[in-house]
């Protein structure tokens, strides 16, 4: 394209007139006829400074210039329409002067000749600069015009007219590039901000990246005449990109959980393939063994190889193997390198080794960044590419130590909160009891697993308690809350509800004991908070829990249970069928102002109980029904498999609670074995002193039959104190039961509610010292309450050989 080739002064574009030297209008075109809006007739023969608007100014106007040929602005009158530029052309000079006769005067409305002006001031000046790339294609797609001084550094040879991309543009770009091109000719639409990749023949490398926009060329007729394209190099600004959103979604999978392992796995993932081939993070051995890490002034450090993603054909073997043991001399350089196989430095790059350093991990080029936190060396990242990637340069390597410095911090944290929670659970497991008792009435069986959350480990607890008279408690409960101040709640209540359970109460009156104690926690914590300055509170949370106490009797094989808002327990038949125990839960301990109800029901021998707390039944089911019947459909599917008693309980609870816990899974199964009859006896007498020697031979006569004479002297003696005591001070009648268990038990019951006192009787006194003689000859004795009284009971251990 030449300029002035579409001039609006041109004369085959502008209105024209032939004056003479006077003026006078000699000849006009049909576009001088449309552009002074009068007819060739009209115009003929007049002068010209008549169509101005100021005839007057004739001079100022149209005198010639310097030159033969002058341009200039013209006023018209406003019949013959506004504002005109012109040009003044000598058409005929004079035969002795040699002076024109005649002109040819071109003209133009002044907006159409400064927009053209403007137009082709802005081509000329878009085809120079060097910010924005221009390619002109005809219909073929072949380069008619391009600033091809922006290309020389991707290896464009210089002469470019007729050349198709394809040309010196790589198959893969160039194909990609004229299909969008191919799209805009055929549509129209216009193609705004297409990043292409841009590799020459000349130098593949690594190529460039454009911000290519293109638009249809149309001619005045409409025939399309090929398209424009406007490319941009853009490679830096998305290098940068890509780098912002690397470490965006490295932040991201960093804040995902506290797992040292699972952090940097999917810290590796996010590098692999974004950033490099292969990545390798190694993390302090002390990380994992709750100890501090070594301080970064040290050159020795103990690593171990915790996440690898990609792959490297030129690694050692092994050197891949997560897990790996892994030793380090830093050498006291913990800065950030550079590997490559071009021995050269990138940007701020400390060093440059060739590709056979060992922290290249096989590949052509390699990176690697410390873990470092707090003053202490916790691990270090390294990552590697291929010889088709191009190398590293200082801003990978600062992007690299960015992510390390972030990773460092949260891989310290996950430290700090192992080792606390390790701590916590530590604690909590010290406060339960043996996860399987095995006595002559139950067989227990349990499963207690924390909550994966940060919040740390909860309030769940169970217990095992021995009772008098060859009975046992199960209890299971659950505090509000998690973290040590519900693992410290927890032990107040297993120690309390041991208390309670020494005292031998009714499990409906040990839970509204224990509903107490807990009302008493949160008025005690409410003191202490309002008693803290300001500013220093103390959250202390909800003193609530939940808590199902059971009592069972091998000698009746009758369970006694009541609930504090707890789930109820199971109970499974010997027949492996297994249903709930019906009974109506009261509040949760805390609440106050309404009673348990104790329900009774009676558990044959190799029966199971199932008792639980509600993370077991609440992990992935919307309905708690849902969960409850699914864990007794575990539990009968187990015990029909003939599972052993510590089989059944880690496989149902690892069928219900499949993934990370957000609550603790308590579990505590228990298979009875009642008393069988010929190991019980119980005889009833009225309130006379003289059944006193009868009660003596019934037991004399059953401790032979039990081939136990060896204890007959001494449970003679308890039985006939214990008795004449009952006769005398409560009246009658009088229980009085032997039973053959662990040991030999003697019970005396009456419907007297006094309890007994031991005390020491003084030299003259004639009685009071029956409990005394008890407690000396006896291993154990003590006394409980009873719906009809109370029952006083000894223990005395059984003979060797029995």
């Amino acid at each position: 394209m030449t300029p002035g080739s579409d001039d609006p002064l041109d004369a085959g574009h502008s209105a024209a007139l032939v004056v003479d030297a006077e003026g006078m209008i000699l000849r006009c075109t049909p576009a001088a006829e449309n552009l002074l809006r009068r007819s060739a007739a009209e115009l003929h023969g007049r002068r010209v400074w008549d169509l101005l608007a100021e005839p007057a100014n004739r001079r100022n106007v149209l005198e010639q210039r310097d030159g033969r040929v002058w341009e200039g602005r013209a006023e018209l009158d406003p019949d013959c329409g506004g504002e005109v530029e012109f040009r003044v052309l000598p058409l005929v000079a004079g035969e002795r002067t040699g002076m024109s006769r005649e002109f040819l005067v071109l003209g133009a409305p002044r907006a159409l000749v400064a927009q053209w002006r403007q137009g082709h001031a802005f081509m000329r000046e878009l085809f120079l600069q060097d910010r924005i790339g221009l390619a002109v294609l005809d219909n073929e797609l072949r380069l008619v015009r391009t600033n091809t001084h922006l290309l020389p550094y991707s290896g464009v040879p210089g002469e470019l007219y007729g050349a198709r991309l394809g040309d010196f543009l790589r198959e893969a770009d160039a194909r990609v590039i004229d299909a969008r091109l191919r799209e805009v000719l055929a549509t129209g639409a216009p193609l705004v901000g297409f990043d292409a990749e841009v590799r020459t023949l000349v130098e593949p490398g690594s190529g460039r990246t454009m911000a290519l926009s293109a638009f249809r060329l149309q001619g005045a007729e409409g025939h399309v005449m090929g398209v424009t394209a406007l490319f941009v190099d853009v490679t830096e600004q998305r290098l940068s990109r890509r780098r912002l959103d690397l470490l965006h979604r490295a932040t991201a999978v960093l804040s995902t959980n506290l797992s040292a392992e699972e952090i940097t796995r999917d810290l590796t993932g996010v590098l692999v393939p974004a950033l490099a081939d292969v990545a390798v993070v190694d993390v302090a051995e002390a990380v994992f063994t709750y100890e501090e890490p070594a301080p970064e002034n040290h050159h020795d450090h103990a690593l171990r190889r915790t996440a690898v993603a990609g792959h490297s054909p030129g690694a050692s073997p092994g050197g891949f193997t997560a897990g790996a043991r892994v030793a380090v001399d830093t050498g006291g350089v913990l800065s950030g390198r550079i590997w490559s196989n071009r021995a050269s430095n990138h940007g701020s790059a400390r060093a440059s080794e060739g590709v056979g350093s060992p922290d290249a991990l096989g590949l052509a080029h390699g990176m690697s960044a410390w873990l470092r936190a707090r003053g202490s060396l916790l691990g270090r990242i390294r990552v590697a590419r291929g010889d088709e990637r191009p190398p590293f340069t200082g801003e990978d390597l600062a992007l690299i130590e960015e992510i390390a410095s972030r990773a460092a911090l949260v891989v310290d944290n996950a430290r700090r909160y192992a080792r606390e929670r390790n701590a916590a659970v530590g604690l909590q497991r010290s406060l339960l009891p043996s996860s399987s008792t095995d006595t002559p009435t139950v067989r227990t069986a349990s499963v207690y697993l924390p909550t994966d959350t940060a919040t740390g480990v909860s309030g769940d607890w169970f217990d095992v308690i021995p009772l008098s008279s060859a009975r046992v408690a199960l209890v299971v409960g659950d505090v509000v809350g998690h973290g040590l101040q519900a693992t410290a709640t927890m032990a107040r209540l297993r120690t309390a509800v041991r208390t309670l359970a020494d005292l031998d109460l009714e499990p409906d009156e040990l839970l509204t004991h224990l509903d107490d104690l807990v009302s008493q926690f949160a008025i005690d914590a409410d003191g202490a908070q309002a008693s803290r300055p300001p500013g220093t509170e103390i959250a202390f949370g909800s003193f609530g829990a939940t808590c199902l106490y059971l009592t069972y009797d091998p000698v009746t094989r009758r369970c006694l249970v009541a609930s504090a808002g707890h789930p109820p327990p199971a109970l499974a038949a010997p027949d492996g069928t297994v249903a709930y125990v019906d009974l109506s839960p009261g509040p949760p301990l805390g609440v106050g102002g309404l009673p348990f109800e104790p329900v009774e029901v009676e558990v044959a021998d190799g029966g199971v109980l199932a008792l639980y707390t509600d993370g077991l039944i609440e992990r992935g089911h919307a309905d708690l029904d849902e969960g409850m019947a699914a864990f007794r459909q575990a539990l009968s599917a187990s015990l029909a498999a003939g599972r052993p008693l510590e089989a059944i309980g880690p496989e149902v609870v690892a069928g219900l609670v499949p993934g990370p816990l957000s609550d603790d899974v308590t579990l505590l199964l228990a298979t009875v074995r009642g008393v069988p009859p010929e190991d019980h006896v119980l005889w009833t007498f009225p309130a006379d002193p003289s059944v006193v020697a009868e009660a003596r031979a019934r037991v004399l006569a059953q401790l032979s039959r039990w081939d136990l004479d060896e204890l007959a002297f001494t449970t003679e003696l308890v039985a006939s104190e214990l008795v004449t005591n009952a006769i005398r001070y409560a009246g009658g009648p009088v229980g009085l039961r032997l039973i053959r268990a662990a040991s030999l038990i003697c019970e005396v019951s009456d419907g007297s509610g006094t309890q007994p006192r031991m005390r020491r009787a003084h030299a003259t006194e004639e009685g009071g010292r029956g409990l005394f003689l008890i407690a000396q000859l006896t291993d154990r004795w003590g006394s409980r309450y009873t719906r009809s009284g109370k029952t006083i009971w000894t223990e005395q251990a059984l003979p060797p050989h029995r």
